[in-house]
C-alpha cells in the first residue's frame, strides 16, 4: 500500500513540476512578445507568415471536408428532434462553442504540433540551438515566438472557417440533397447566436493555440541527446496537447456557463 501511494505521489509531483516548467516556459515566450526588441524583426515576421501558411492555409483541404461532414450530419440528426429555433440554438451551441474549437485544435495537433516537436527536437540534438545561442541570439525568442503567434493565429482562422463551412455548407448540402424541411434555418442561426457564443469560441481558440505551441515546443527543447527519443517526445507532445485542450475546454465552458 505504501509503495502504491508513494508511486502515486511521485507521479503527481512530477506532473506538477512539469506544469510549473510549462508555465515558466510560457511566461518566457510571452515576455519576448511583450518586450520591444527590434533585432531580426524582418526574419521573425517571415517565420510567422510561413507558420500561418503551413498551419492554416495548407490545413484547409483537411478542415473543410471535416467541417462539411460534421455540419451536415448534425443538421440532419437534430432536424428530426427539434423545432427550427431549437435547431438554431443547438447548432450554435455545439458547433461554435464545442466542436469548432476542439476539432480545429485536433487538426492543428496532428499536423503542426508534431511537426514543431520534430523540428525543434532535431535542432536540439543537432546542436543548432547551441549554435544560435553562440551567435548571440536567444533560441527561445528566435524559434518559439514566431511559432506561438503563427499557430495561435492559425487556430483562430481555422476556427472561423470551420464554423462557416459547417453551418452554411452543411445547410447547403442538406437543402440540395434531401427533402428535409429547413425553413428559415440561417435566420434562426442569426437569432440564436450571441456575443458569449462567439467569445467562447475565440477564447478557446486563443488558449488552444498557446497550449499546443508551448507543449510541442517544450518537448522539442527538452528532448534527450539521442535521435531515438524524438518519436517519444513527439507522441508525448501530441498527447499533452490533446489533454491540455480538453481540460481548457471544460474550464472555459464551465466558466461561461456560470457567467452567462
Amino acid at each position: 500500500m505504501e509503495q502504491v501511494l508513494g508511486k502515486i505521489g511521485r507521479k503527481a509531483t512530477g506532473r506538477f513540476n512539469h506544469l510549473l516548467d510549462l508555465l515558466a516556459f510560457t511566461s518566457r515566450i510571452l515576455g519576448f512578445l511583450i518586450g520591444k526588441q527590434r533585432e531580426g524583426k524582418i526574419l521573425l515576421h517571415r517565420m510567422i507568415v510561413e507558420q500561418i501558411y503551413f498551419t492554416a492555409v495548407q490545413a484547409l483541404p483537411v478542415i473543410i471536408p471535416i467541417a462539411l461532414i460534421i455540419g451536415t450530419m448534425m443538421i440532419v440528426q437534430f432536424t428530426q428532434v427539434s423545432s427550427q429555433y431549437e435547431l438554431g440554438k443547438i447548432i450554435v451551441m455545439l458547433i461554435i462553442r464545442e466542436f469548432g474549437p476542439l476539432i480545429t485544435a485536433l487538426v492543428v495537433i496532428l499536423r503542426s504540433a508534431t511537426a514543431v516537436t520534430i523540428e525543434t527536437g532535431y535542432m536540439t540534438i543537432g546542436h543548432e540551438m547551441e549554435s544560435i545561442e553562440m551567435a548571440g541570439i536567444d533560441p527561445v525568442r528566435f524559434i518559439s515566438s514566431p511559432r506561438l503567434i503563427g499557430i495561435t493565429s492559425a487556430v483562430l482562422c481555422l476556427f472561423v472557417v470551420f464554423d462557416l463551412v459547417a453551418i452554411i455548407g452543411g445547410y447547403a448540402v442538406v437543402w440540395m440533397t434531401t427533402s428535409i424541411p429547413m425553413g428559415n434555418f440561417l435566420g434562426q442561426i442569426s437569432k440564436a447566436i450571441t456575443a458569449p457564443d462567439l467569445a467562447v469560441g475565440i477564447v478557446k481558440g486563443l488558449c488552444f493555440g498557446v497550449a499546443i505551441t508551448v507543449a510541442s515546443l517544450y518537448r522539442g527543447f527538452t528532448v534527450q541527446n539521442d535521435i531515438t527519443f524524438i518519436p517519444v517526445a513527439t507522441s508525448r507532445a501530441a498527447v499533452d496537447c490533446l489533454i491540455y485542450c480538453l481540460v481548457i475546454n471544460i474550464v472555459i465552458s464551465g466558466a461561461f456557463f456560470y457567467l452567462w
